[in-house]
């Protein structure tokens, strides 16, 4: 976007005032040491923006040093024939250093060898989120002469990878949109809702700021923005309510910000692990727990996208398409990942209501669940079962049919069906597996049967 007057609807709202509660104060210069650290700003100052990068090496993962120019850069051990990954933070509640950007910086470096550049401007972001937002502008035109001091040193933009968390998210487009587009990446993780799901795409990050663009969305209903910003949105559990994150009020601050942080501790979780977070296209979250999203032909060609350090993705279609949402769900602490199985069952006879059946997948005393609805005169239903084991080891599948809750006498309805299941994607019918007898199923009493499915 050219440097030019911005207009926004900035947004007060009821964030901010109780986040002045709990600085830790300023504290006294000193010495600039070996290695840099992050700033401490005073919420009630916190509105210059004081940015300081700080640079990252695989050599020594542990230490910051601070590099301004050119010289500094050449000095610390900068690389520049190596990919650059630029790390944005966004609104500090405290005023302090954002407590995951160490293991972050740590876990990139052992993921991929580049140099990381972690941006501090804690000064600019702490105090009340209308000031945060205003300093978006004056941050970007920062990190733009910065990444300008790469450029000089032989860095191509197609190598700069900028990963922005929540407010964090929309610098970086900003930055992407000055550098037109050219830039290699940017990784939003829950980009920030407040004063942009209304905003212009010039205000905010979109799929035009990089040559692929991604955003990891875990609290579309709080914090997180709730529309599509990239070329391809992860929806993890539906983007909201993020399990394992409590539910209460009376949790306090964890209550308000886990659903938001989840993003970043899932792309961690994928640097630091080898099992896939991987996502399917959908409508619509309600449709891909239905069963009607099971592979990802249409519009990835079946390349289905993943979480973490994969090129595009793992989009291996030109041109990207633009703002796909996708969806996965996740277990309530990392590594996170699960597998998604279709669940089908066919009834041999139409019936004149609803038919519910709750299915689970046992494997070494862990279970997963979902549930199947048939709709009335309607012989066949699916739907979606994530289960953190890998379907070969699943060994026994339970059904409990779900009783009419007839109060004056005990439901002995009984049904007759047949039941399939598939490992997602499923590209290829061949790909499915039923259970050689028919499962005869009464209101209410469960119904085991062994499951035998080959490891691949």
């Amino acid at each position: 976007m050219p440097p030019g007057p911005w207009k926004s609807r900035f947004w007060v709202g009821g964030l901010l005032l109780w986040l002045s509660v709990g600085s830790s104060g300023n504290a006294p210069p000193t010495p600039q040491p070996k290695c840099a650290d992050f700033q401490n700003a005073n919420v009630f100052e916190g509105t210059d923006l004081k940015v300081q990068f700080l640079l990252f090496v695989p050599s020594n993962p542990n230490c910051g040093k601070l590099v301004e120019g050119s010289s500094d850069l050449q000095n610390s051990g900068f690389n520049a024939t190596l990919g650059t990954k630029l790390i944005i933070h966004g609104f500090s509640v405290l005023g302090t250093k954002p407590s995951w950007i160490d293991k972050f910086i740590r876990t990139l470096l052992r993921a991929t060898n580049a140099n990381v550049i972690a941006v501090d401007w804690i000064y600019g972001s702490t105090g009340v989120y209308f000031s945060a937002v205003k300093n978006v502008i004056k941050l970007s035109l920062k990190i733009c002469l910065f990444l300008n001091k790469l450029l000089v040193l032989g860095v191509s933009e197609s190598s700069i990878h900028i990963i922005g968390v929540s407010l964090g998210a929309h610098v970086g487009g900003m930055v992407g949109q000055l550098f037109g587009g050219q830039l290699g990446q940017i990784t939003g993780l829950d980009p920030a809702g407040p004063e942009y799901t209304s905003a212009s795409v010039e205000e905010r990050l979109d799929a035009g700021d990089a040559l692929f663009v991604e955003a990891i969305h875990t609290d579309t209903d709080n914090f997180g923005i709730r529309i599509p910003v990239g070329h391809v949105d992860y929806f993890v559990n539906g983007g909201q309510d993020q399990p394992g994150c409590p539910t209460y009020f009376y949790a306090g601050y964890s209550y308000l910000i886990c659903d938001h942080m989840r993003a970043v501790h899932l792309y961690i979780s994928a640097l630091e692990n080898s099992c896939p977070l991987m996502a399917f296209p959908c409508d619509s979250y309600n449709a891909f727990l239905a069963g009607h999203c099971l592979d990802c032909f249409n519009p990835f060609l079946l390349s289905c996208p993943r979480i973490g350090l994969v090129e595009q993705g793992g989009v291996k279609i030109e041109p990207l398409p633009k703002e796909v949402k996708v969806y996965l769900l996740t277990t309530s602490k990392a590594p996170y990942c699960m597998h998604h199985s279709l669940v089908e069952f066919h009834l041999k006879e139409l019936r004149k209501k609803d038919t519910n059946i709750e299915v689970t997948f046992l494997s070494s005393n862990v279970s997963f669940s979902s549930r199947i609805t048939i709709p009335k005169q309607q012989l066949h239903g699916k739907g979606i079962i994530a289960h953190a084991t890998p379907q070969c080891q699943i060994n026994q599948v339970k059904f409990k049919f779900q009783s009419s809750n007839r109060v004056w006498r005990k439901d002995r309805t009984t049904i007759i069906g047949k039941f399939c299941t598939a490992l997602l994607p499923v590209n290829h019918r061949e790909k499915v597996i039923c259970l050689p007898e028919p499962v005869n199923l009464q209101a209410s009493v469960t119904a085991s049967h062994d499951l035998k499915i080959a490891c691949v």
